[in-house]
């Protein structure tokens, strides 16, 4: 029977695998990066977070994101995705994703 802290370790060295991949940098500093997402995601799942993350453009955004009491609104196979980050926008009241790289803080 696996219990629910190897899944949450299994989702981290995910995306650390995945950040490894898409940004050739070494595994400790993925690793790293992955471990804040994955505490951004804690946080958000209790509470509304203001992050910030760099667009496909190049252009920063800045974005107040929640997942708490989301789950009506969620439509979808529900398969997890490890190289994006979804969160819903409190302002602009819709879904949004940023890819795993692309994060810079969360405050």
């Amino acid at each position: 029977m696996k219990t629910q802290k190897s899944n949450f370790r299994k989702n981290v060295f995910q995306w650390a695998h995945e950040l490894v991949r898409s940004t050739g940098k070494a595994f400790a500093v993925c690793l790293s990066k992955a471990w804040a997402i994955y505490r951004l995601r804690k946080r958000m799942a209790n509470e509304t977070v203001k992050i910030t993350f760099e667009k496909v453009d190049g252009t920063l955004k800045t974005a107040y994101a929640t997942l708490k009491n989301t789950a009506s609104k969620i439509k979808g196979t529900g398969k997890p995705n490890y190289k994006t980050v979804p969160y819903y926008d409190t302002q602009a009241q819709r879904f949004g994703s940023f890819r795993l790289e692309n994060f810079i803080t969360a405050y």
